[in-house]
């Protein structure tokens, strides 16, 4: 029995890997060994388009027999079917219902194009056996719809344009041997630009070549201009929004629940969408940017009930193909998060609170913040702190007004830890911190200086949201205001405040420490240098001027290759990278409707 046991597994071993082999690739691993697979097919389509074929090839006999436009045709197609395949790849690896269907129709095209004008039998099993493989495995490209807006027929038409600009002068650089005479680099990009218009150029060639590069440029046009011309015309796919219903049902959540986490109040943002638990005790809200389904801060609502939206929030995210990410959310969420989705967790910075309790002008740490506001007290300024309830519609105008004119960047930024709105009616529990200078010559906006805006976090505590200022005031607004909220906040029944979140503060903070390594230094010296450009450092100094308590928040993610994609996407959402429209070009619609295909409580898509 010892020497069968040997014998009987080796068995199973040997005869098990051709039945591997026989059974194909696993089904989660199709869409990207098809993405890979469409883009080499791509690229031979191209080539087989661009690049004349070989006189020698043993069917060129067959091409004697064909018609004559038949060849200039098929490299056309050719050429366009590549094109297609590789601007379909993406789609593809996201397991895009609608990439599968086009990919389906071309994939044919294209082998039949490469069969009549390269007679090459490579490329044509290549494609047959790629259609194959989608044609088995159709079920792995169920993915919705992304949101789409109008905007991406601009990038589309700059895009494919500059692209059909270098492939023509490829195509019309391939055939030398057949030019007449020796056309000049403007000659040949002339030519390219009308033979993209279906018109004819100042370069000449012998033979059928003339009729091969106008059929191939004419493609490349007509690609162009179709493709522009759908993504114009097609019907929008809405992204989600906050509806009316979701934003009620989001405030009696934070009515009972609002105090666990100081980021819950931004959920409100109505340029985010919501998916409930099935009981309804919890939501997660999120914004889709770029493929990533970007949620922000904690679950609202019962801690119990958390598991419940955030697996709607996963299956939300697999029936679109979007990759999952959550940005800022807390210790005891990023925990949550993780055990119940496999995620990883990132530390991504830390968030200042102040206790209201324990914070004091007096002594020596506080000796910068404290001359500051007496010296800007001695020059005039008053402050006020009042709910926005307790501010007339005239002052909320002028408020509103101001924070419009003093923003910095010609887009709102703020997503995770932003409202995007001040003065709303619904908003009546928000508190508005304003500093006002009477002896100065009035402005716009009368004597309003500066205006610091906090949204409730819970019944006792409340969360900064936005700073502005008059850019011809004196330095030291936001300080003056961020003391005149913490003294005022016992009055209005504040314990506690959240000041700005600090991105990688612990490392900051270690290295100002003794004994900090060359790694960290290193690592401080970059964040430094990135502070040129985004508020690590100076964020991080502000805020530890009022001495608060650190508290940790994370990133979430489902593989550490989506870090850079997660980054990206976070940062568009943050406002600080801007890939939209310019504002004039935007096309102005109606309030967006609800996204049609968002889980609905009984947890069945909407049709």
């Amino acid at each position: 029995m010892s020497t069968e046991v040997p014998e009987r597994t080796t068995g199973r071993q040997t005869t098990g890997r051709p039945r591997r082999l026989l059974r194909g690739p696993r089904p989660e691993a199709v869409p990207a060994l098809v993405a890979r697979a469409c883009t080499l097919v791509g690229l031979l389509d191209v080539a087989a388009g661009v690049f004349p074929r070989f006189r020698h090839s043993r069917m060129h006999t067959l091409a004697e027999v064909l018609p004559g436009a038949l060849g200039p045709f098929a490299a056309a197609l050719s050429l366009s079917a590549g094109v297609l395949l590789l601007l379909l790849a993406h789609g593809l690896r996201r397991h895009k219902r609608r990439a599968w269907r086009a990919a389906v129709i071309l994939l044919p095209a294209g082998a039949v194009a490469q069969f009549t004008y390269r007679h090459s039998l490579v490329g044509v099993l290549i494609s047959l056996a790629l259609l194959a493989l989608l044609l088995r495995h159709r079920s792995e490209f169920a993915a919705l719809p992304d949101p789409r807006s109008r905007w991406r027929a601009l990038s589309n038409f700059v895009l494919m344009g500059a692209g059909s600009l270098l492939l023509g002068l490829v195509i019309v650089s391939v055939h030398p041997q057949r030019l007449v005479g020796d056309p000049s680099l403007a000659d040949r990009i002339t030519h390219v630009v009308y033979g993209l218009f279906g018109f004819e150029g100042p370069v000449d060639y012998q033979g059928n070549t003339s009729w091969t590069v106008a059929f191939s440029l004419g493609a490349l046009g007509l690609l162009t201009a179709v493709t522009t011309i759908y993504l114009a015309f097609r019907p929008e796919h809405p992204a989600a929004r906050l509806t009316e219903d979701d934003e009620l049902r989001l405030r009696a959540l934070l009515e009972k629940h609002g105090g666990r986490d100081s980021l819950g109040h931004f959920a409100l943002r109505r340029d985010k969408a919501v998916v409930f638990s099935p009981s309804g005790k919890a939501a997660v809200t999120y914004r889709v940017v770029s493929g990533v389904m970007l949620a922000s801060g904690d679950p609202i609502g019962d801690v119990e009930a958390w598991p419940g939206a955030i697996e709607r929030f996963m299956d939300e995210a697999k029936a679109h193909s979007w990759t999952p990410a959550v940005m800022g959310c807390s210790e005891t969420g990023g925990e949550v998060w993780t055990r119940e989705t496999g995620l990883g967790a990132l530390e991504l910075g830390d968030e200042a609170v102040v206790d209201v309790a324990d914070f004091s002008l007096s002594g020596r740490a506080m000796r910068n913040v404290r001359q500051m506001v007496k010296r800007i007290e001695r020059a005039g300024y008053e402050t006020r702190v009042r709910r926005v309830r307790d501010l007339g519609d005239a002052e909320l105008d002028r408020i509103r007004r101001a924070t419009e004119a003093w923003r910095g960047t010609d887009n709102e930024r703020g997503f995770s830890m932003a409202l995007g709105r001040v003065g709303d009616p619904a908003d009546g529990d928000c508190l508005i911190a304003t500093a006002h200078k009477s002896d100065a010559e009035p402005g716009p906006y009368g004597d309003l200086k500066a205006v610091l805006h906090f949204v409730p976090w819970g019944s006792d505590g409340a969360s900064l949201d936005l700073m502005r200022r008059d850019r011809a005031a004196d330095p030291g607004m936001n300080e003056l205001l961020i003391v005149a909220a913490l003294q005022a906040a016992p009055r209005l029944g504040v314990r506690r405040i959240s000041l700005n979140f600090a991105m990688f503060r612990s490392a900051l903070a270690r290295c100002e420490k003794i004994g900090a390594g060359p790694v960290l230094r290193a690592w401080r010296g970059l964040l430094v240098f990135l502070s040129r450009w985004f508020q690590i450092e100076s964020l991080y100094k502000f805020n530890a001027k009022f001495r608060p308590r650190w508290e940790p928040r994370f990133v979430v993610y489902r593989s550490s290759r989506d870090l850079p994609r997660i980054g990206l996407a976070a940062m568009q959402a943050e406002g600080f990278v801007n890939l939209a429209m310019p504002r004039l070009l935007r096309h102005r619609t109606a309030p967006p409707a609800p996204c049609a295909h968002r889980v609905t409580e009984t947890g069945v898509r909407a049709a």
